[in-house]
């Protein structure tokens, strides 16, 4: 915490230690037991240090059992950098359930969400297959409509069970995170301690 600036102290500290912002620019998000929100907020951010982001920015979502966090790495890169630590030092994750990178924000909304999703689609490969992955909070959109909307613009051959890319949409209340991901690319640490 010394290397941050006295302004960047002040906004951590309202973040994680009880206040309501959201990190607005958030490139993770993770999950964790309700309630225990404010410790995985410290969890993370220790890990992402580990990791070798000197100042990672961690709060609060305002949905219960769901932190956001803005890295200055590559999200995809910190996640697997994560998953070397659970390997290594498992005992180092006690409140954090699953980490997810995200590649692109949007405001919630239909066209802005179909707008991003079809250009991140563009790399998923004419040979590979993909499914799309919806979780919502606070909203009022439909998850069937999402998908119909979506799946028009990727002419590629869906897998449900077994696909090669995940296109991840996480709505969360007025923003929206949006990855194409490989199966592997979101860290379950509770799955993946048991293995």
């Amino acid at each position: 915490m010394k290397a941050l600036n006295l302004r960047n102290k002040i906004v951590f500290v309202t973040i994680c230690l009880g206040g309501r912002r959201l990190v607005k620019e958030f490139n993770m998000l993770a999950t964790t037991y309700r309630r225990l929100e404010r410790v995985a907020c410290s969890e993370l951010r220790r890990l992402l240090m580990q990791v070798g982001d000197l100042d990672p920015m961690v709060s609060k979502s305002g949905v219960s059992g769901l932190i956001a966090a803005k890295t200055s790495l590559n999200p995809s890169t910190a996640v697997a950098k994560l998953r070397e630590i659970l390997r290594d030092r498992p005992y180092e994750f006690r409140y954090l359930l699953r980490v997810m990178p995200i590649q692109k924000l949007v405001t919630t909304g239909m066209v802005d969400i179909e707008s991003a999703t079809k250009e991140l689609g563009s790399e998923i490969g004419e040979d590979e297959t993909f499914r799309i992955t919806i979780e919502k909070r606070f909203t009022e959109l439909h998850t069937n409509e999402i998908i119909e909307k979506i799946a028009a613009n990727i002419k590629r051959k869906v897998n449900l069970t077994k696909p090669d890319k995940i296109l991840l949409v996480q709505i969360v209340g007025e923003v929206t995170g949006i990855s194409v991901i490989g199966p592997n690319d979101v860290l379950s640490v509770l799955k993946e301690k048991a293995l």
